[in-house]
């Protein structure tokens, strides 16, 4: 462009930028034109297009009535979410809850303050990453209060507590946090169109739930207890008086009593791995037999949506189509009442073509319908953005994890993860449900978030294994793993239900257009609520014993460690 510009004539007339989004007829170019410069300007262009050839590889247009269907329908849905998680916090946590709820709402209007100073347009998966982000804030607040719980069972008081609990719930947030940003910074690279959009409200929504959910919790809980309000009222954070320890008898939180405690996890380890490798293996030959239902994005060809008022049938839509000289065999209805029919043709349509049939759909049934386009090269290129975006955040995620904890902690957690991948993968499979570039989205969302869970079981037993300080048998490496499963398991529970909350709701209430992306992310969810607990753990237990019996016992505090440091740093500036 710059050799051209010095050129006596270039081949351009002007090279302006677009600063905001075109929304009208009206179009200016600013710049340092004098009079002469802008009338010659303005003549060249109103004289004609420049003789440029454009070919469409790539289209989507919505009509009016369908999107707002879509938007009203995902808001509903979000609403009805949002309003789960408040009185779910509000029941299993009452004050610190209602803390959360506060900060959820200050999450949910900083997220759009600053989607709408970007000037960005909300997607169907924007809006639902949005909610999800809902979800995803509430975590912080989970892993944090339950921190505070454990500390004022052993005994401390309600401000040791909270400074103490604040203090180490801090790094499996952050680590969570972490791991979920790299993905969304991956499908962002990688992403087009509406997925591109998803990723971008995901990396805002980190963003800002770090600042809610962390800085903002403990701002405003911190208030409430230095006012002294809470003091020898535990019941206030739903502890249970008979539950506390007199501080002096030395208790500490690694040693408290759970639900969980007759429960082996790792005794039946080869059991919950065999299952899981019969899943494994049986998912293969489920996808080789079956395969997937590839949809247009990665298969090419033309997707419109047809929307009526009142309920429409397979021998109409095919009467329409007749009329037009349009014919298709691939015809789904959607909707309650089966008021919108999903058409599919082999190949991309021309621009005639889907004039064509726009006119024909809108005129009898007064709604604009929704076409896509996508040719096969684009296509072909979507698929294999979407298989590097899979590889590169997983070894993202390997490469983070070993990092913060060790490799094989980092191998365990990616196959657990990679694992959730898979299931979605064999439920599309077996159920023929559409797989198009927001399953990508869905499937990558699932490994960033899911990691969350084993993070936390992970940070602590970590936190385990330096208190024992040496594992010399696999037996030491067993009650590190028990222990640590038990002790987290309801927070991981309740971490995951405030998600499924939300994906609950977009599955049962929102737009048929993400319904496949809402029901992918149930289903990986749900997968990792099980991967994590019976099979990243059990991995990272059959790894360490094999290392133990190989190189005999295994130092678990290093001389001079600081692992700490950044933390307390972190809480001495707050």
């Amino acid at each position: 462009m710059k050799k051209k510009k010095r050129k006596k004539d270039p081949a351009y007339l002007s090279a302006p930028n677009v600063s905001k989004v075109i929304d009208d007829n009206n179009v200016q170019i600013e710049g340092n034109f004098t009079t002469k410069e802008a009338k010659d300007l303005a003549n060249l262009l109103n004289s004609g297009a420049l003789p440029v050839k454009m070919k469409e590889v790539y289209s989507t247009s919505v009509g009016a009535q369908f999107g707002q269907d879509a938007l009203n329908q995902t808001i509903l849905a979000g609403i009805i979410g949002v309003a789960a998680i408040f009185i779910f916090m509000l029941v299993v946590y009452r004050i610190p809850g209602i803390i959360a709820c506060i900060t959820l709402t200050a999450y949910t209007y900083i997220v759009l303050l600053i989607l709408a100073l970007l000037n960005a347009t909300l997607t169907l998966p924007g809006i639902a990453g949005l909610i999800l982000g809902i979800g995803m804030a509430v975590d912080a607040n989970v892993i944090t209060y339950e921190r505070i719980k454990e500390e004022l069972k052993v005994g401390r008081s309600t401000k040791a507590a909270f400074e103490v609990g604040g203090k180490e719930a801090f790094r499996a947030i952050f680590d969570g946090n972490i791991s979920t940003l790299l993905v969304a910074v991956v499908l962002f690279y990688f992403g087009t169109s509406s997925v591109k959009g998803f990723a971008t409200v995901l990396i805002i929504s980190i963003l800002v739930s770090f600042l809610t959910a962390v800085w903002g919790s403990r701002v405003l809980l911190g208030l409430l207890v230095k006012s002294n309000v809470l003091n020898n009222k535990p019941r206030l954070f739903t502890v249970n008086p008979r539950d506390i320890h007199n501080l002096h008898d030395g208790v500490s939180t690694y040693d408290l009593k759970t639900h969980f405690d007759r429960f082996d996890f790792v005794k039946n380890h080869r059991m919950f791995l065999g299952i899981f490798a019969a899943i494994t293996i049986a998912g293969i030959i489920i996808l080789s037999v079956f395969k997937l239902n590839l949809g247009i994005d990665f298969a090419s060809g033309t997707r419109a949506e047809v929307t009526s008022d009142s309920k429409l049938t397979e021998q109409q839509i095919k009467k329409d189509l007749n009329e037009i000289k349009m014919p298709s065999d691939d015809i789904v209805f959607q909707g309650k009442n089966s008021t919108t029919a999903v058409v599919s043709f082999k190949g991309a349509l021309s621009q005639s073509e889907i004039a064509k049939f726009k006119t024909h759909f809108d005129d009898k049934y007064k709604h604009e319908p929704s076409i896509s386009t996508v040719t096969p090269t684009v296509g072909k290129e979507l698929a294999k953005n979407g298989l590097y975006a899979l590889a590169i955040a997983s070894i993202l995620i390997v490469i983070y994890i070993a990092i913060r904890f060790e490799f094989y902690m980092g191998i365990a957690a990616i196959l657990s993860l990679l694992f959730d991948a898979f299931v979605i993968f064999i439920f599309f499979s077996i159920f023929r449900l559409e797989v198009d570039i927001t399953f990508i989205a869905a499937v990558l969302t699932v490994i960033g978030y899911s990691i969350n869970d084993t993070i936390v079981t992970a940070d602590r037993i970590r936190d385990i294994g330096r208190k024992m300080k040496t594992y010399k048998t696999k037996d030491d490496v067993a009650f590190a793993v028990n222990h640590g499963l038990r002790q987290t398991f309801t927070r991981s529970i309740n971490t995951i239900l405030t998600v499924i909350f939300t994906v609950l709701a977009l599955v049962l209430f929102g737009s048929e257009s993400i319904l496949n992306f809402s029901i992918a992310l149930l289903v990986g969810l749900v997968s990792s609520v099980f991967s994590s607990i019976f099979m990243a753990m059990q991995l990272w237990y059959v790894f360490k014993s094999h290392q133990v019996k190989k190189k005999g016992p295994i130092q678990n505090v290093k001389k001079k460690e600081k692992s700490v440091t950044q933390v307390n740093l972190w809480y001495r500036i707050v």
